[in-house]
């Protein structure tokens, strides 16, 4: 038995094959961006992430409602905005490397006039929220998160949101 042992406790272990990924979360992003048309309904951005997300994690995404104002508004996307019959709705996805920002409408966007342009489509300043899907002893779930206000998502990861870098 002891020389079983031997031979167990000394085999090497070669199989070294992860990849490691600096994660510098929770953290906050200030995205100030024109939104790019890509059809008369239908605008966009995309913004690559300074360096890769771990694949489980979670991307949240804001959108400052009063710009100008000392106090800000963040409002979370999804978010639909109705004029009489039509609707317009922001929305985003992500992936480890990026996130991309939406803009449609069931109506021509790029007809709007400068005043609604300046409103919706340029000048915007989104907040990027990356939250790891671990933290501390606890799971973040999606779900809820997206129900969270940006200030209680702040709360709970203890994020300091008075260094916010931009992207």
């Amino acid at each position: 038995m002891l020389v079983a042992s031997v031979f167990i406790f000394s085999c090497k272990d070669d199989d070294d094959d992860y990849v490691q990924v600096d994660v510098d979360y929770p953290a906050v992003y200030d995205l100030n961006i024109n939104l790019i048309q890509n059809a008369p309904n239908y605008y966009g951005y995309n913004q690559p992430f300074d360096r890769p997300m771990l694949s489980q994690d979670i991307v949240l995404v804001y959108r400052k409602n009063n710009p100008g104002s000392n106090t800000p508004i963040w409002e979370p996307l999804p978010k639909t905005y109705f004029f009489d019959a039509n609707a317009m709705d922001y929305t985003f996805n992500f992936t480890t490397s990026d996130v991309q920002i939406d803009l449609s409408a069931d109506f021509d966007l790029s007809v709007q006039n400068a005043s609604f342009k300046s409103t919706y489509l340029n000048g915007q300043t989104f907040r990027i929220v990356l939250v790891p899907a671990v933290y501390g002893n606890k799971n973040a779930n999606t779900v809820d998160l997206s129900k969270m206000t940006y200030e209680e998502v702040i709360a709970k990861y203890k994020i300091n949101d008075s260094k916010v870098r931009t992207l």
